[in-house]
């Protein structure tokens, strides 16, 4: 190990030595990497969020779309369950076994080294029903994950949507406490002149602090929402930040629009009720089939070995043996499938009557929505020409202040009054959002629109 030798007042560093050189790249190369991560960081927090991405990765993410895939593809596997007993099944196996006397059957079939078996259904009426309840029942399943789906894009369109309106109302309650803040200074300032009175004052600061409660429910709301956001889209709650102009326009209402016959005739949940209602009627008349007759194939092939005493018991003896043909059931008498029949026909009974109450639940909540829209948007508008009016009125305050015509207080009062009129425009705002959008869903029409197709 080499002695450690300090630096001399005569030694120099020069620019030109290599040790030095790699230091200060090293150094570089550090600050370089730590500003790129800072840099990457801050970018994250602040990247915004479009609602077409948003319910792209919330419906990635839905543990419910999820579970209702899984589904669909246990209904298709049930369907291909039923059909494929139309391919014929071959069969493998081996009854090796010691006789003692007439050579008995082992499970059904001759003692043989081995042997192949296959079968396969050529005409079954019950089962040809029961193949057509299953696909069908598959369509309902594929019908039901389209509702799912319906539902996680709503749920995540609407908390968009209301997030969105939070965010707005933050920033423009920010203003109103900047305003309140100064109304309040200003007004201390003349009640210590003795200008005013304390009781001025005193409400001077009970608008700053009804603007600070409010500012306190936009943040907690807001956060909720992000969170809730977050869970849907697996993405970090401080990196979702709503972009206003990533959500589509609505379509104009007309009168004459009838919402009522395009949900009976989109609605996944009415289609699915209807389809499952399809399939319990064939199921049905797949149960009184079964008393129909059937032809089945069938063929096999075994291999007998001599042990088993088959030349003493027959005339003659050949190993390889072979048998095909089909197998022909008439149905007699069965009082349990006959029963059975019945049981399927009460439920065909009521999966129709569950099929019709699904249908006029629906026309009735998009008839509700239909109103409820109409209702809002002329709400709206009330709401609209009244926060115009407050805003006329505050800069009416505004100008007769400068001419010395108006008081500070006349003007605390129009703010807070265009305050109100602005959360009252966003309230009625977002609830005819939350209409126009229920009404997409109910009407089949939500994903179009998430995509711009409206």
């Amino acid at each position: 190990m080499l002695p450690f030798e300090p630096l001399s007042h005569s030694t120099s560093l020069s620019k030109g030595d290599p040790m030095i050189q790699s230091v200060g790249l090293g150094l570089r190369m550090r600050s370089l990497v730590l500003i790129l991560a800072v840099g990457f960081a801050i970018s994250a927090q602040a990247e915004p969020l479009p609602l077409r991405r948003a319910v792209e990765l919330a419906l990635s993410h839905a543990t419910v779309t999820g579970i209702s895939a899984a589904d669909t593809e246990h209904a298709f596997a049930a369907y291909r369950e039923i059909r494929n007993n139309y391919i014929p099944q071959f069969m493998f196996g081996s009854g090796l076994g010691k006789s003692w006397g007439f050579p008995l059957s082992l499970e059904g079939s001759a003692p043989s080294i081995f042997n192949i078996n296959t079968q396969s259904a050529l005409f079954n009426s019950a089962l040809s029903k029961a193949t057509a309840a299953a696909r069908t029942e598959w369509k309902a399943s594929t019908l039901q994950n389209q509702d799912q789906r319906n539902q996680v894009m709503q749920d995540t369109v609407l908390s968009y949507v209301e997030l969105n309106k939070w965010e707005q109302r933050i920033g423009r309650l920010h203003e109103d406490e900047a305003a309140a803040n100064k109304l309040e200074q200003a007004l201390a300032e003349r009640v210590k002149e003795g200008v005013d009175s304390p009781l001025e004052l005193t409400k001077a600061r009970l608008a700053a602090a009804r603007v600070r409660l409010r500012i306190a429910e936009a943040e907690g709301s807001a956060d909720v929402l992000r969170e809730h956001l977050a869970t849907l889209t697996a993405l970090p709650a401080a990196s979702i930040e709503t972009v206003p102009d990533s959500m589509p326009a609505f379509a104009p209402l007309a009168r004459e629009d009838d919402f009522v016959s395009k949900a009976e005739a989109n609605n996944p949940t009415v289609l699915a009720a209807e389809q499952r209602a399809r399939a319990q009627y064939l199921r049905a008349e797949s149960e009184h089939r079964v008393k129909w007759p059937s032809v089945d194939f069938a063929a096999q092939y075994a291999m007998l070995a001599k042990y088993n005493n088959y030349s003493d018991f027959f005339v003659t003896f050949q190993r390889n043996n072979a048998t095909i043909g089909v197998a022909i059931r008439f149905p007699l008498i069965n009082y349990s499938q006959r029963a059975r029949a019945q049981a399927a026909d009460a439920d065909a009974v009521k999966a129709r009557r569950q099929a019709e109450a699904a249908k006029n639940k629906v026309s009735e909540e998009t008839l509700k929505l239909q109103r409820s829209v109409r209702q809002l948007q002329a709400a709206h508008e009330v709401a609209e020409l009244e926060y115009q009016l407050a805003q006329s009125n505050l800069d009416s305050t505004q100008t007769r202040l400068d001419a010395g015509t108006a008081t500070i207080k006349d003007l605390g009062e129009m703010r807070a009054e265009l305050s109100e009129r602005y959360i009252a425009l966003q309230d009625t705002n977002f609830e005819l959002q939350r209409a126009r959008i229920g009404l997409l869903r109910s009407t089949g029409e939500l994903e179009k629109w998430i995509n711009g197709g409206l």
